[in-house]
């Protein structure tokens, strides 16, 4: 059997939240942040896909009602 041991909590290093701040601004300017084009581009292809699969779910969702009227109406 493996030895799996638990790190306990006195012996990981907590950090104090100005720390955390500053280490999550300095990810932050690490992104890559993208354009206004490719922000344009990137809304109108989800809300594409999401349209897309809306219509799927609702013509699944009529054709399943009208298949239970059908048999059990």
């Amino acid at each position: 059997m493996s030895d799996s041991r638990s790190v306990s909590s006195s012996s990981a290093k907590r950090t104090s939240p100005v720390t955390f701040y500053r280490q999550v601004l300095a990810e932050l300017r690490k992104v890559v942040w993208p354009t206004q084009q490719q922000l344009i581009t990137y809304f109108i292809v989800v809300m594409v896909f999401v349209v897309i699969l809306m219509t799927i779910v609702s013509l699944l969702d009529l054709g399943f009602g009208k298949a239970m009227f059908a048999i059990f109406g």
